[in-house]
């Protein structure tokens, strides 16, 4: 099993797509697996026929544990030789005779595992043994190793990356062989890839981020869920804590009880803002674009974040520093069948609206699709959740672990307001805001979430403020 995402530990197999028997070819997709942060297809790195499938399909598997067995050469995988039996004898220890695999083995994406030096304790021989003579030691089944992985060389030749920083090179227009690597064993990482890109040096920044609370819904095709247990009453039924939910949940422990957090409130006319939603959908610029509440919304934070700025930051506990980010990754919580995800929006202060409308709608799409990746939902920096899609008014959220704060955006309903003096109808919400009160102070926190409602009060600031 590879490691799929940063630092991930575990993955539950959702479905196998070939059985024994079957000949696969390399980059072939053989499975899908589920990790804490989202579902993955899996392909094999080598052609070959399989020859057996290690675990079933709804098991949890430790990553860097084999998962499937392919012959390569073409035939059977040729059995080992027994060893002659010997007449009995009392129990005894007998060690085993193990080769240690040197470096990183084949896996199927990535570069694998570190060998481990574990050495695993002495084993007692099976009654009738015979201790008097030396044991034979066994002999492992021949398997080709690819030179490549993948298409990436494992050794100096070619640099080491991952699919997605392999695609986001490729997006960028960076050449991978003049990107120096930051990261372990020589692998090229996102932050060098964009560090690249840039035009100058930027501050490289890593923030830990896991899945985050209530979100706006998509829909998205079930996962393989662990079989709930029913008490023989009927009464009660027990759900395994896993996947998403599992990290969800030690995600929030975490930040709720790390981060001392602080909500903020206010509630204002968001009618002008309505009325611009409304023009842009009629409009010729906007035309083909998803167009909605959240779009001027997420622009509106844009421009508050820049009036801002250290509202956009992070507390680094092991430096005792706090990291000003001077870019924007707009996390969009979705809340989905599989549980509750933030894809982020890379680099999102610096689209238009229009470019900011396609990367809204194709991280939805993502989403409904199950198709969110690990990377997708990393280096967040900032997040919004909108509750008010369920008809909520606001909410508390929870802070994103490795963020500073976290929007939430209440349902916008027709009310009575004061509007130039006389009681209207006029259509009103409500923002709450949480920060981390160690590194963002309540006038700090207070003036941000002013700036968001003014701007949507009156929308035009979205130049004039920019």
């Amino acid at each position: 099993m590879p490691d799929v995402g940063e630092g991930l530990t575990e993955a539950e197999i959702l479905k196998w797509y070939v059985q024994p028997g079957d000949t696969v070819t390399d980059g072939q997709v053989v499975i899908e697996v589920e990790t804490a942060k989202a579902a993955v297809e899996l392909p094999i790195p080598f052609d070959g026929t399989v020859h057996e499938l290690l675990f079933a399909e709804g098991t949890t598997v430790d990553v860097g544990q084999v998962i499937i067995s392919v012959n390569v050469g073409g035939g059977a995988a040729p059995e080992a030789p027994a060893a002659p039996v010997a007449e009995p004898a009392p129990a005894a220890v007998v060690p085993v005779v193990e080769e240690e695999p040197q470096g990183r083995q084949p896996v199927l994406v990535g570069y694998g595992v570190a060998a481990s030096s574990t050495k695993r304790r002495p084993r007692k021989a099976a009654q009738g043994a015979d201790v008097s003579a030396p044991a034979a030691p066994v002999q492992a089944a021949p398997v080709a190793v690819p030179e490549q992985l993948n298409g990436h060389a494992p050794a100096a030749g070619r640099p080491l990356a991952k699919p997605p920083v392999r695609k986001l090179a490729k997006d960028l227009g960076v050449d991978l062989a003049t990107v120096t690597p930051t990261g372990p064993d020589g692998i090229i990482t996102r932050e060098d890839v964009h560090a690249a890109a840039a035009p100058a040096p930027a501050p490289a920044v890593a923030a830990p981020v896991a899945p985050t609370p209530v979100a706006e819904p998509v829909a998205a095709p079930a996962a393989v869920q662990a079989a709930p247990v029913v008490s023989t009453d009927a009464r009660e039924t027990r759900i395994p804590v896993k996947g998403v939910r599992k990290a969800t949940a030690a995600a929030m422990v975490g930040s709720a009880f790390t981060a001392p957090h602080v909500t903020e409130f206010v509630t204002f006319d968001i009618t002008r803002t309505m009325k611009l939603v409304d023009e842009l959908k009629s409009g010729t610029d906007m035309a083909g674009l998803r167009v909605n509440p959240l779009l001027l919304i997420a622009k509106a934070v844009l421009v508050a974040v820049r009036r801002n700025p250290e509202i956009n930051a992070a507390w680094d506990e092991a430096a005792q520093e706090i990291v000003l980010k001077h870019y924007v990754n707009l996390g969009i919580a979705a809340a989905t069948p599989r549980g509750l995800l933030v894809p982020n929006i890379k680099d999102a202060h610096a689209q238009t609206l229009p470019e900011l409308s396609a990367s809204l709608s194709e991280l939805i799409s993502t989403a409904r699709d199950g198709k969110t990746t690990p990377a997708a939902m990393q280096g967040g920096t900032f997040t919004i959740t909108n509750v008010g899609v369920f008809g909520v008014d606001t909410g508390t959220p929870i802070l994103n672990p490795g963020e500073s704060a976290i929007l939430a955006v209440g349902a916008i309903k027709l009310q009575p307001w004061v509007h130039k003096g006389k009681v209207k109808p006029r259509q009103v919400t409500t923002l709450a805001l949480s920060f981390d009160h160690r590194l963002v102070d309540g006038e700090l926190g207070s003036k941000f979430l002013a700036d968001i409602a003014a701007i949507l009060e009156q929308p035009q600031r979205l130049i004039s403020w920019a």
